[in-house]
């Protein structure tokens, strides 16, 4: 199945965070052309700031494959992720990143910082943005403007 599906699936995620209140972000972890493991961001529900799509996504996989590695895995997610969630990219071993909207506030893969380029870090993920991005983009912007009345 091609990028463009996965990042379809993702959105449709992320409309469930919309309809929870939080920001619309969603993430889904794929190998081989199957489902690891989705997400959708949850801090405010969960009283959690760890709680963004990416790592919903990675706990559902781990819980699902009874292991926190993915070697060889995809993850799709709405928006350019933060620092935490680079992190947990590269703890987790993710082979690789598609994300939709960069995010030019708290982009840690290309806008604001290059947290996969870190020197020292054991693991290196490919990415690569850009995917559905005016879908992406118009869904955050919606919920945004909705939100300032």
């Amino acid at each position: 199945m091609s990028d463009d599906h996965w990042m379809q699936h993702a959105l449709t995620l992320a409309c469930k965070a919309r309809a929870a209140g939080e920001v619309p972000v969603g993430a889904v972890l794929v190998s081989d052309a199957s489902c690891l493991g989705e997400g959708w961001n949850q801090p405010i529900g969960r009283h959690d700031p760890t709680a963004h799509a990416e790592v919903m996504a990675l706990r559902a996989a781990g819980v699902s494959l009874g292991n926190y590695r993915f070697p060889g895995s995809t993850l799709y997610v709405t928006l350019e992720p933060c620092l935490m969630c680079v992190g947990a990219m590269v703890h987790a071993r993710v082979a690789r990143l598609v994300f939709g909207a960069s995010d030019p506030k708290s982009g840690a893969v290309s806008s604001c910082a290059r947290g996969f380029d870190l020197p020292g870090l054991n693991h290196r993920v490919e990415s690569s943005g850009g995917v559905l991005a005016d879908e992406c983009g118009e869904l955050l912007k919606q919920f945004f403007r909705s939100r300032r009345g």
